[in-house]
């Protein structure tokens, strides 16, 4: 932990990069799944089920995301979160980029596909560790009270990736459709490869944290299965994570990307338009991340996840209306609703919230397993169920507004059975461990 008040520029631009070019990646991936793989990988489904063949595709990765949470997380408690940090990069921007030098079907056949879904399994594996890594760094450099804040910077991240995806592939759909489809939706896979150039030089040059270079002084990193004993001596903890992910994965996903496929797919709004109104809201969203963030600095994390998750339920239906309109200042409102209101609510403060509900000799493999398996559950299932659901129903959008409400729903029990956390000390080997003699809660809470 820092004492000046303030993170070293250095490990900001580590942490924000990492989690850029992870979400850079995954957006990507969702992006292209709604508006090129079906036709390019999937050609002889028509056209809802290579959609939703796409989609099922982009949910394998969020299959091996608590796998790769797992492997990484341990290895990541027992010699650091810099060396996992750097490793993760690669996997996922090397993924990434190599998607943009595929074979399609129409060329390779069903190898295609085939290469497809293991390039996204890449990405899965090192996507599971990342996110939670970058928060960890952020976290455990920031000093008390300023937690949530400087934590936000990776989840920054996360918008700043999904912008420049948006906006790379708004660039590529204003080529001549014949060229975008042959080879303009490649150009943003490839660009990935500035980013991961960038995300490791400066990941090169930060130094480990200051509360894992303390625990292990005090040797405390050395549990033979960090994620187990997480799961074990954390339990709350661990569920309390699992739930808070449903809502804010789950919408995280299904409203930019499945959204995008429902106003222009079933709507017939135009794509330009459509990634337009997106990038807007997630411009407004970084503002909201860093915003809620610093409100729980101030009244704690849980109110405000809290409000994050009940607000999505507030928004479910009206969302639908609004984009149902197809005026785009109406679709630009609803997404960032939706972005910055809803999702940023929840994600602002998560970052120092679940940190904070591990200690540190088993944080890095707690976050990363119980965050990725809730990714597993629920943003992974969420843009093929959605469409799967439209398709149940004829075409109708009710029954995916019943579905925001039920992960909302469950996002604001979960948060409400939590503890409070944000004035603990986050150096205690205690936070959160469960007696197993007496089934009380050791810990730093006020």
């Amino acid at each position: 932990m820092t004492t000046s008040g303030r993170v070293p520029a250095r490990v900001v631009l580590a942490a924000c990069v990492g989690s850029a070019l992870e979400w850079y990646d995954f957006f990507l991936y969702g992006t292209a799944a709604a508006l090129v793989f079906g036709p390019l990988f999937f050609p002889k489904s028509d056209p809802l089920v290579g959609t939703l063949l796409s989609f099922l595709t982009f949910g394998v990765g969020f299959v091996l995301r608590p796998l790769g949470g797992i492997f990484f997380g341990i290895m990541g408690d027992r010699f650091g979160r810099k060396p996992v940090l750097v490793i993760t990069l690669l996997m996922i921007g090397g993924g990434t980029t190599l998607i943009g030098v595929l074979p399609t079907y129409a060329v390779a056949g069903a190898w295609a596909p085939i290469l497809l879904v293991a390039l996204r399994a890449l990405q899965g594996l090192g996507a599971g560790a990342e996110y939670g890594g970058a928060v960890i760094l952020l976290v455990e450099y920031a000093p008390p009270g300023r937690r949530g804040f400087w934590g936000s910077f990776a989840p920054m991240g996360v918008s700043v990736g999904n912008l420049l995806a948006a906006a790379a592939f708004a660039l590529a759909t204003m080529l001549p459709h014949d060229a975008f489809m042959a080879w303009g939706w490649r150009l943003p896979f490839l660009a990935s490869a500035i980013l991961i150039a960038i995300g490791v030089y400066v990941r090169f040059r930060v130094m480990e944290t200051p509360v894992f270079k303390e625990a292990v002084e005090r040797r405390q990193l050395r549990e033979a299965n960090p994620a187990m004993a997480a799961l074990r001596l954390n339990t709350r903890s661990f569920f309390v994570v699992l739930g808070a992910r449903m809502a804010e994965n789950g919408l995280g996903y299904l409203f930019p990307v499945f959204g995008l496929t429902y106003v222009t797919t079933m709507l017939g709004m135009p794509r330009s338009e459509a990634l337009s109104a997106l990038m807007v809201s997630f411009v407004v969203q970084l503002v909201g991340i860093v915003g809620w963030a610093a409100v729980s600095d101030r009244v704690g994390r849980r109110p405000v996840y809290m409000f994050g998750a009940l607000a999505g339920v507030v928004l479910a239906f009206p969302f639908f209306w609004m984009v149902g309109t197809r005026e785009w200042a109406v679709v630009t409102l609803a997404f960032i609703l939706a972005q910055a209101v809803v999702v940023a609510g929840m994600f602002g403060p998560q970052a120092a919230y679940f940190a904070e509900l591990f200690p540190p000799q088993r944080r890095f493999a707690g976050f990363a397993f119980a965050r990725e398996l809730g990714s597993l559950l629920a943003g992974g299932p969420a843009p093929f169920l959605a469409t799967a659901l439209v398709a149940w129903a004829g075409g109708a959008w009710w029954p995916v507004a019943c579905y925001i409400v039920v992960l909302s729903g469950i996002t604001a029990f979960a948060v409400w059975c939590g503890p409070e956390t944000y004035k603990d000390d986050i150096a205690s080997v205690d936070i959160g461990v469960v007696a197993p003699d007496t089934g009380a809660t050791l810990s730093a809470r006020a």
